[in-house]
């Protein structure tokens, strides 16, 4: 069963963020959109650079109101040292958290239970803490931030303008898709 369209979990996790240890909620994330970014593990290799990605386009997310959270079953103070060794995971300017016990990965069901790490999946979660999108993908396939900045603008516009729909590669300015029966069988 997806969990698209439900509230997310209650959880309590520790991340690291601009150079100190902090506590993030589920409460943190009421009242604003956000972007759960989870990935296997600290110290390999697409996983750094989907995270220097998503750090290059900080500023893009943060004037769309949108906070950032990178998730590992990696500890907090594990994304510490790899922020400090790494130039690209260095640069980083959002909240990294840690999920040694698993329970936020169990939270969003991407938990690899047979190797304790997460699977590589993002999820953009309203003001509301509704879940409004999910992407998976498999462990070689690195994501986009350009793409995600393009849905998450996409779920902005939708939850703005009742009635309205964005069609496929849907960017900023384009037109919309007003549903009614005028439509059926004329796209």
């Amino acid at each position: 069963m997806s969990i698209i369209n439900t509230k997310i979990k209650p959880f309590k996790n520790k991340a690291f963020k601009n150079g100190q240890f902090i506590t993030i909620t589920e409460k943190d994330v009421e009242g604003k959109w956000s972007v759960f970014f989870f990935y296997p593990a600290d110290f390999t290799f697409v996983c750094p650079t989907e995270l220097g990605d998503m750090a290059d386009h900080y500023e893009e997310f943060y004037k769309l109101g949108i906070e950032l959270y990178s998730v590992s079953t990696d500890t907090h103070f594990t994304h510490k040292a790899w922020h400090d060794f790494s130039a690209t995971i260095g640069k980083i300017q959002y909240a990294m958290i840690g999920d040694p016990t698993g329970a936020l990965t169990r939270n969003f069901e991407i938990m690899r239970e047979d190797e304790g790490l997460a699977d590589r999946g993002t999820f953009i979660v309203d003001q509301k803490g509704i879940i409004q999108a999910i992407e998976i993908t498999a462990e070689g396939v690195g994501r986009d931030a350009t793409d995600l900045l393009r849905k998450v603008k996409a779920a902005q516009y939708v939850a703005s303008h009742p009635g309205e729909v964005c069609p496929a590669k849907w960017k900023e300015g384009d037109k919309t898709l007003f549903p009614s029966l005028d439509l059926v069988g004329r796209i």
